[in-house]
């Protein structure tokens, strides 16, 4: 996840979250490569995924709202550094999944290393970020842990639960958009855990750790539609989604209107697509009132996110997550 076609905001914004995250990162990648591993392609393939690490809006997000309780990250970069490798093991098996062998221009671990070697790999994030999180939480009151792993079982089961629709949704043919965005929805969990958590481990109370949830419930939610809409600019992404997945979601609700499936329909049956394709695809798209509901229905959930969290003092913290929800619609 991340905030690709950003402008300045988005920008200072990214920076935070990637401060906010450096400490638990470095964490990480110390604690899996002190790790005795005897393969040199194992240990390539590690080096090469924590040298290009990106999952840092999980962690930033954890941390701000640890903060925004009233708790400080410092002491919980440990539990911040399991988060971020659990996160970084469904990052690294959605690509098995989806076959996705770049990303953003760049090999993923799937497209250097394999399927074999990649899945290794994220069994080995999710191992050890179960393994970093008992032993960092031993501190922890009996009460939050179990809350807490409450609060992560039902956060993986909703994914996986979510992946395995997904899969059964690619097999059929004219699928409704609605259908894809309750998958959509269901993949949020992963932010709404980070949220909910961090605001357990940093002390908050029952209201306010309420607020976060649903705050990071809907976050989730946005920021994997920014996702979406920025696929559609990337040509190498969008010829990708085509072949191995499903157009992304904004196209499929503005496939709806017969002349943006007519146009769709012509260019994808090209062999090759050129980016004045794309752009005629997009411009084409971006004209129906089926995106505008789509982009109306985000302005919406924005304003919901930041009225989830109107109960929680004022802070830097505060005003960063409401900073957050506010740039899910920029550039798009």
């Amino acid at each position: 996840m991340s905030l690709r076609k950003h402008g300045k905001k988005s920008e200072l914004l990214l920076r935070m979250l990637k401060e906010r995250s450096r400490k638990s990162l470095e964490f990480a990648k110390e604690s899996i490569l002190a790790e005795k591993i005897d393969s040199d392609k194992t240990r390539q393939a590690f080096e090469y995924y924590t040298s290009n690490w990106k999952i840092f809006i999980h962690p930033g997000l954890f941390s701000i709202a640890c903060e925004a309780v009233g708790g400080n990250p410092k002491d919980i970069v440990p539990i911040q550094a399991a988060m971020s490798m659990l996160a970084a093991a469904f990052d690294i098996h959605d690509d098995i999944i989806d076959n996705s062998k770049t990303k953003q221009g760049q090999l993923t671990v799937l497209g250097k290393f394999g399927r074999s070697m990649t899945l290794l790999l994220g069994d080995a994030f999710l191992v050890e970020g179960f393994t970093l999180f008992h032993e960092s939480s031993e501190r922890v009151s009996r009460e939050k842990r179990k809350s807490i792993l409450r609060t992560l079982q039902r956060s993986f089961f909703e994914l996986g639960n979510a992946h395995a629709i997904e899969l059964d949704l690619k097999r059929k043919n004219n699928v409704a958009p609605d259908e894809y965005m309750q998958v959509l929805k269901m993949k949020a969990a992963s932010i709404e855990a980070d949220m909910q958590v961090g605001a357990v481990i940093g002390g908050g109370s029952d209201s306010e750790v309420e607020a976060l949830t649903k705050y990071g419930r809907k976050i989730g939610i946005l920021s994997t539609l920014r996702e979406e809409f920025a696929d559609m600019y990337d040509l190498e992404e969008l010829q990708q989604r085509i072949k191995n997945e499903y157009f992304p979601i904004p196209m499929l609700y503005a496939f709806q209107n017969e002349t943006a499936r007519r146009n769709a329909q012509h260019i994808t049956s090209q062999r090759h697509m050129n980016s004045k394709d794309l752009e005629k695809m997009t411009h084409t798209a971006f004209q129906t009132k089926e995106i505008k509901s789509l982009r109306d229905s985000m302005k919406e959930l924005i304003v919901e996110a930041i009225n989830d969290i109107s109960l929680l003092n004022d802070s830097t913290p505060k005003l960063q997550l409401r900073q957050f929800a506010s740039v899910m619609l920029a550039d798009i």
